[in-house]
């Protein structure tokens, strides 16, 4: 297929002095194919890694009529060291499992992919939505072409845990996780691979007639916010189905800003920065329609985070304006309205390019800066 390309163009968000990192908005590298029904509803949200050939690839995911997403593969095209379109190469990932199958709003959802060298594999975080509702499940690949399915994820309940860290979070939905790219020593001194994710309403089957209740007990923020957990890493050198076991439950970071009134969720993988890590995420204002799956009156913006290197449990900074927020057509104008939705970020020739879901109906990408200090 040929490539996808747009010509919008525009800058980022407002300035901020005060944080080391700005995007710089490029274009748009994917919209739907016309001739495809699979993404009849948009191509958004995608993940991305390098081949066993060297070739950058993006893995969207496509929605088809009635909210059902698959996670497909797309060869970035990249001109004069910079993403101008893709060429797509077909489907890796659709909802098959009990976990990924319901009446409604079926998918596999939003993948976040992440190289994890000491494991020599491609680790998948994706959405399976299923009679439970979203809920975290987890995939590996060596070639992202083929995945291999470990299944939901259990969230270990550690009793000895302060009450912010312990609740049981299996009882919440799950969505915005991500891993990070290398190893850390976890807060019990297990060299662990460290994990972002947002627990959000309870799962279904446990609503009744009470209240829904919208995050963990615990933490004095009661808005949606971004959570670390960890995994030990020779648990899953023994056994990769541990990459679904998550223990350590720590509350990370929650809404501060205006432009994050609602909630706040992570992006691409965590990035090694001089200053530590780097995390994109997503700010969230407007009103949230229960009812609705596809929301019409919400904005979503991009900012960043700096976690300190050796402990990424720990704040140390971040963005005060968004880095990125909707102000193209594209980004205005579509299936939900004003987003911008960072999810994958990738170094080419040098530079590192940030791809984001625009409106949840096409894909753009943005230059990631230094500031000047």
């Amino acid at each position: 297929m040929s490539p996808s390309t747009s010509a919008d163009r525009g800058d980022g968000g407002a300035p901020d002095p005060g944080f080391p990192y700005a995007l710089e908005r490029v274009g748009t590298v994917m919209t739907p194919a016309e001739d495809d029904p699979r993404e009849a509803e948009g191509v958004l949200n995608p993940a991305s890694g390098r081949g066993p050939d060297g070739e950058l690839y993006l893995l969207p995911r496509i929605v088809a009529t009635g909210n059902v997403s698959r996670v497909g593969l797309a060869r970035v095209v990249v001109t004069d060291g910079v993403p101008t379109g893709v060429e797509r190469e077909g489907v890796v990932l659709e909802p098959e499992t009990t976990w990924e199958t319901a009446e409604s709003n079926a998918g596999v959802e939003d993948p976040r992919v992440t190289w994890v060298e000491a494991l020599g594999r491609h680790v998948m975080t994706y959405v399976a939505f299923g009679p439970l509702g979203p809920r975290t499940a987890i995939a590996t690949s060596t070639d992202l072409r083929t995945w291999e399915r470990h299944g939901p994820v259990v969230f270990r309940w550690d009793a000895t845990a302060p009450p912010e860290w312990g609740a049981d979070l299996n009882l919440f939905h799950n969505k915005d996780t991500v891993f990070f790219p290398e190893p850390v020593t976890a807060p019990d001194g297990v060299e662990s691979l460290a994990v972002l994710h947002r627990p959000m309403g309870m799962l279904r089957p446990f609503r009744g007639d009470d209240p829904v209740r919208d995050t963990p007990p615990g933490p004095v923020e009661d808005r949606q916010s971004i959570w670390i957990s960890f995994v030990p890493l020779a648990d899953v050198r023994a056994d990769l189905g541990a990459l679904t076991v998550w223990r350590g439950h720590r509350w990370l970071a929650g809404p501060e800003q205006p432009w994050e009134q609602l909630k706040i969720g992570g992006g691409p993988p965590p990035l090694r920065v001089p200053e530590g890590w780097l995390l994109l995420h997503h700010g969230v204002t407007g009103v949230i329609d229960e009812q609705r799956a596809q929301q019409q009156q919400v904005r979503y913006v991009a900012g960043g985070i700096i976690l300190d290197a050796d402990e990424p449990w720990r704040v140390t900074t971040r963005s005060r304006e968004p880095l990125l927020e909707p102000s193209t057509e594209a980004e205005r104008t579509g299936i939900v309205p004003n987003v911008v939705f960072p999810t994958a970020v990738e170094e080419i020739d040098g530079a590192h390019f940030v791809f984001y879901g625009m409106a949840d109906s096409a894909i753009g990408v943005a230059r990631l800066t230094r500031r000047n200090p």
